[in-house]
C-alpha cells in the first residue's frame, strides 16, 4: 500500500520539490496552499490550508484522511522568512512569523497525532533551518522561530515514541527558491542607525538564496529519512560551510563565534 504524505506549503519551493519527488516514487501526496485554486501546475492534489488558522488545519487533515483513509507522513514545510533590525520590526510582523513558523506546525502536529496514534505508526518531519541554530544579525526573529521548532520537536519526539510515531527535524541551508520574494523585509529606513549595516546584510542574504543549492537535494534527503527505520533527531542539508557553522558554534568560545559572524556580515 502506498504511503500517504501531507506536505504543508507544497505549492512552491522546497515543498513542491519534495512533493514531486515523492509522487514520482509512488507515494500518495497531498500538498497544501492557502489558495489551491490559483495553482494550475501541480502534479499532485493541493488542499486548502492556512497554518495560522486552527480550523483550516483541522479541515485539511480531515479531508486527507477522508480521501485516503490514513495519514502516514506529515512534512511541516510551510514557513515564511523575515528580516530586519529587531528594534524596527513591527510587533505584529513578529507575531505573524511565529504563528506561521512555530504555532502553525504545532497545531498541525496536534491535529494529526490522534490518527497516527490510532494507526500505531506515523512520521512527522519538521522543516526548520540552519539559521535556527544561531542568532543571526537581522534574521533574529527567523532564527528564533525555527530554533523554537527544533526544541519542540526534541520534546514531542520523546512524548510520542511509545505510540509508534517518529518525529524529526530537517534543517536546510540556503536553497534556490522564491523564499526571498515571500518574506517580510523591514524597510531600510533612511537615516536609521541600522541603515547601512542592515542594507548591506540584506543584499548579502538575497545573494545567498539566489546562489543556493538545488531544492531536489532536500527532496532526496527527505526520501532517505522516510526509508530509515529509526530517524535521527536532527538532520542538516545544505552547503558544507553552512552545516560546519553549527559545529563551530558548538566548539568555539561564544565571543569568538560572534566575531566570526560579525566579520562575515561585515558588522
Amino acid at each position: 500500500m502506498s504511503k500517504v504524505v501531507l506536505i504543508t506549503g507544497g505549492s512552491s519551493g522546497i515543498g513542491k520539490s519534495i512533493g514531486e519527488f515523492l509522487h514520482q516514487k509512488g507515494f500518495v501526496v497531498y500538498g497544501t496552499s492557502r489558495n489551491p485554486e490559483k495553482i494550475t501546475n501541480s502534479i499532485f492534489p493541493l488542499v486548502a490550508l492556512d497554518v495560522r488558522d486552527k480550523q483550516s488545519i483541522v479541515n485539511c487533515v480531515a479531508e486527507v484522511i477522508q480521501k485516503s483513509g490514513r495519514l502516514d507522513i506529515v512534512i511541516n514545510n510551510a514557513g515564511v522568512g523575515i528580516t530586519g533590525p529587531i528594534e524596527e520590526i513591527p510587533t505584529e510582523e513578529i507575531r505573524n512569523n511565529f504563528e506561521t513558523n512555530l504555532f502553525g506546525p504545532i497545531e498541525v502536529m496536534k491535529a494529526v497525532l490522534p490518527q497516527m496514534r490510532e494507526q500505531k505508526s506515523g512520521l512527522i518531519i519538521n522543516i526548520t533551518s540552519i539559521a535556527g541554530y544561531m542568532g543571526l544579525p537581522y534574521r533574529g526573529i527567523y532564527s528564533a522561530s525555527k530554533g523554537a521548532l527544533e526544541l519542540i520537536t526534541e520534546a514531542l519526539r520523546m512524548e510520542v515514541k511509545s505510540f509508534g510515531i517518529q518525529i524529526t527535524n530537517v534543517a536546510p541551508g540556503d536553497f534556490a527558491t522564491n523564499i526571498a520574494a515571500g518574506r517580510y523585509h523591514a524597510p531600510v529606513v533612511k537615516g536609521s542607525a541600522y541603515e547601512v549595516p542592515y542594507g548591506n546584510t540584506l543584499k548579502e542574504m538575497d545573494s545567498h538564496v539566489d546562489s543556493g543549492s538545488n531544492p531536489n537535494e532536500m527532496a532526496e534527503a527527505i526520501f532517505a529519512i522516510i526509508k530509515t527505520d529509526k530517524p535521527k533527531v536532527h538532520y542538516k542539508v545544505g552547503a558544507f560551510m553552512q552545516k560546519f557553522s553549527i559545529v563551530l558554534k558548538r566548539i568555539l568560545p561564544d565571543t569568538v563565534y560572534e566575531r566570526m559572524l560579525m566579520n562575515h556580515y561585515k558588522l
